[in-house]
C-alpha cells in the first residue's frame, strides 16, 4: 500500500468545521424541542425528552468538539505529476488517486464562511464527478489550482 499523502490541508479547518457543526445542532435542536411538546401536550413520560436531549447533546459535542479535529488529522492531499492524490474519512477511509489525464478542469470555491477565514477550496473535475481538497489557504488553494491546471493541461493559453 502506498503512503499517506504528506499534505494537511489548513488548520483553520477545524474552526470551520465547529461552526458547521453547531449549525446542524441547532437545526437538530428541534427534534428535543418537539420531543417536549410531545411530552407535555400528550402527557407522555418525560423520560422520552430527557433521552432526546441527552443524546442530542451528546450529538453536539461530538460534532462541535471531537469530529472537526479528527477529520482535519485525518484528512491530507499530495500532487505529483501524473495525480493527485486524496485521502479523507473517519469511519471509512477514502485514498483517491485523481489523474491528471482524466482532469477536465479546476476551479477554487470560497463561500462566506471560508472567506471569513481565508480559505478556499480545490474542485476537480473529471468525468467521473467532483473531487473537493477543502479548507486551504487562498494562496495554497490558488497555487494548487494553478499547478494542477499547468500539470493536467487545461490552464488558459489565450485562445
Amino acid at each position: 500500500m502506498k503512503a499517506k499523502p504528506n499534505q494537511f490541508i489548513s488548520r483553520q479547518a477545524v474552526s470551520v468545521w465547529r461552526i458547521k457543526g453547531a449549525l446542524f445542532t441547532g437545526i437538530l435542536l428541534l427534534v428535543p424541542a418537539g420531543l417536549f411538546v410531545l411530552s407535555y401536550l400528550y402527557q407522555v413520560s418525560w423520560v422520552y425528552f430527557f433521552l432526546g436531549s441527552a443524546l442530542y447533546v451528546l450529538l453536539g459535542v461530538w460534532n462541535i468538539v471531537y469530529l472537526p479535529w479528527i477529520r482535519w488529522k485525518i484528512w491530507r492531499y499530495q500532487l505529483h505529476d501524473k495525480e493527485i492524490e486524496v485521502y479523507r474519512g473517519i469511519f471509512i477511509i477514502k485514498h483517491t488517486l485523481i489523474p491528471m489525464a482524466r482532469v477536465q478542469h479546476v476551479d477554487t470555491e470560497q463561500g462566506p464562511i471560508y472567506k471569513r477565514f481565508g480559505l478556499t477550496a480545490v474542485m476537480i473535475s473529471t468525468a467521473a464527478g467532483t473531487h473537493e481538497i477543502p479548507a486551504l489557504t487562498e494562496e495554497t488553494g490558488i497555487e494548487l489550482r494553478n499547478q494542477i491546471a499547468a500539470l493536467a493541461g487545461t490552464e488558459d493559453h489565450g485562445d
